[in-house]
């Protein structure tokens, strides 16, 4: 039998409709190329989330338990067991022997010989041993009165004494700026609460302030550390390079929801501190908007992204 040749006019047609067939088919390609790959990437950040667990990240060992985690894996022991004390590679610590101390009691016997003479009429042969003591002196409050006198000169004019750094007006009773000092040191270095600080300064003093009184304490330091703040701030937003973060910190009585956030801008000499929440207006008055060509490096935290326009961002 003879071949059947179809008409040009077939052909033609048949052609156009293979493209159209291809365009379809290249489009599908591209597509289901474009979902494998999201879907590639989708299950290596779903593989790196469950494999996460407390040796590879900073989450807890609590969550190791959870369905479809990764137990870390056992540390290797090192061999035999741990001897007490010291161990290989820690920092040792040791009082050494000082040359130049504080100060040196000379120790001389007392009492009388078996012969029946006085001690304190032997002669001294010298010194036979010595022992260095390290400890602190016994502290006591003491209340101190400070009267201040007035002189005249021979020209008339009279002239009266100063008080002393920390009185308070003339009458009163004041704690001075070393008790002060403990309390803010307690307060806000160790983060003891008002009512132990004061138990504390009892404790170790004789004395004990009121509770309103250390609360107080808190207001006064910052009031005499504004300047430094101010100076620490200005040093800070014309750095080159600084980090910025913040923590969640409770503030005065209340429940625990009742927090606030904590906000540094640090360097590698100098930090600044700033108390408020996460909201654009706390970032708005913390130091971004002062910073002009600074490195800021984050956690990609939304507030610092929106301050793009005032810094370059690094993560």
């Amino acid at each position: 039998m003879a071949a059947v040749t179809a008409p040009d006019e077939d052909l033609a047609v048949l052609a156009e409709v293979q493209g159209v067939l291809i365009e379809v088919l290249e489009a599908r390609n591209a597509e289901l190329a474009a979902q494998v790959a999201d879907m590639a990437e989708r299950l290596a950040r779903l593989e790196r989330a469950v494999s996460r667990n407390s040796g590879n990240s900073g989450m807890p060992p609590s969550a190791d338990d959870l369905p479809g985690k990764t137990a870390p894996a056992p540390k290797p022991k090192r061999g035999g067991k741990r001897r007490q004390g010291k161990q290989p590679g820690a920092p040792g610590a040791h009082l050494a022997w000082s040359k130049d101390p504080d100060k040196t009691e000379p120790l001389f016997p007392e009492g009388s010989c078996a012969c029946g003479r006085d001690l304190a009429d032997a002669d001294d042969l010298g010194v036979v041993a010595s022992h260095q003591l390290m400890d602190t002196p016994a502290v006591t409050a003491v209340l101190t009165q400070y009267d201040e006198h007035a002189v005249a000169c021979r020209c008339g004019r009279v002239h009266a004494a100063v008080p002393p750094p920390g009185a308070g007006e003339a009458g009163t009773v004041t704690y001075g700026p070393n008790l002060q000092a403990w309390c803010v040191f307690l307060l806000v270095a160790h983060h003891v609460p008002v009512e132990r600080c004061a138990g504390i300064i009892e404790a170790l003093t004789g004395t004990r302030p009121s509770d309103g009184w250390v609360h107080a304490m808190i207001a006064r330091a910052a009031k005499a550390v504004r300047g430094a703040n101010m100076l620490i701030r200005a040093l800070v937003i014309t750095a080159s390079v600084l980090c910025a973060d913040e923590t969640p910190i409770r503030v005065g009585p209340g429940p625990k929801t009742r927090k606030k956030y904590l906000l540094v801008a640090c360097t590698s000499l100098l930090t600044y501190f700033f108390l408020g929440d996460r909201s654009m207006k706390t970032f708005d008055a913390f130091v971004f908007p002062d910073l002009s060509a600074a490195v800021l490096v984050h956690d990609r935290y939304q507030n610092y992204v929106r301050h793009e326009a005032h810094c370059y961002i690094a993560c």
